[in-house]
């Protein structure tokens, strides 16, 4: 039976980091359900792309998952912050000990409020460290059943991350291949 996955979106919700987080565990195999915390399927994501959600995440809130995968981007986090459904389904996801995680904004808007990070280790983007006591800085921090993130730029290593916890190591390294990842090189480009 495949491992499943919730990601909420919301307006504002980074784009990179939803769209990356969403194709990276598609392409390990895992069922995800993209689900809208707004009035409707629809939301602008913060350079105004357009992503389509399947469900409401009111039809989310009985269904169990192997996953739940935030992305952050504001005021998309501030949006899951204010979901109400969202909040009981992370509560539940940690209590049953099941894997939650968060990017860029999301760990310190949605996860810290809720008390999700509670005595772990964790990481955001570096604007909001502040508001993240115990901020690390580190790309990907694994804390348990709890995975947090900096930013756009750290999507893949995420997503990687989390189909290594729900798969295994060998389908991280299968789904990484193809892809290329590795670090950013910046080069002089001469004229």
């Amino acid at each position: 039976m495949a491992k499943t996955a919730l990601v909420p979106v919301a307006d504002g919700t980074e784009e990179i980091e939803a769209v990356v987080i969403i194709d990276v565990l598609r392409r390990a195999g895992v069922a995800v359900t993209v689900a809208s915390v707004m009035d409707r399927l629809q939301v602008t994501a913060s350079r105004g792309v357009m992503l389509t959600a399947e469900k409401d995440i009111s039809g989310c809130v009985e269904e169990a998952y192997d996953l739940v995968a935030l992305p952050g981007g504001i005021p998309g986090a501030r949006h899951l912050a204010a979901s109400a459904a969202l909040g009981k389904i992370l509560d539940r996801q940690r209590g049953s000990g099941r894997l939650y995680g968060a990017i860029c904004a999301a760990p310190a808007v949605v996860l810290r409020p809720l008390g999700l990070l509670e005595g772990l280790r964790a990481t955001c983007h570096p604007a909001f460290r502040d508001e993240l006591p115990g901020w690390e800085d580190r790309r990907v921090v694994v804390d348990g059943t709890c995975v947090t993130s900096q930013g756009p730029g750290t999507a893949i290593e995420f997503a990687l991350s989390l189909v290594a916890l729900l798969l295994g190591e060998a389908e991280a390294e299968a789904v990484a291949g193809p892809m290329i990842p590795g670090p950013c090189v910046m080069t002089e480009t001469r004229r």
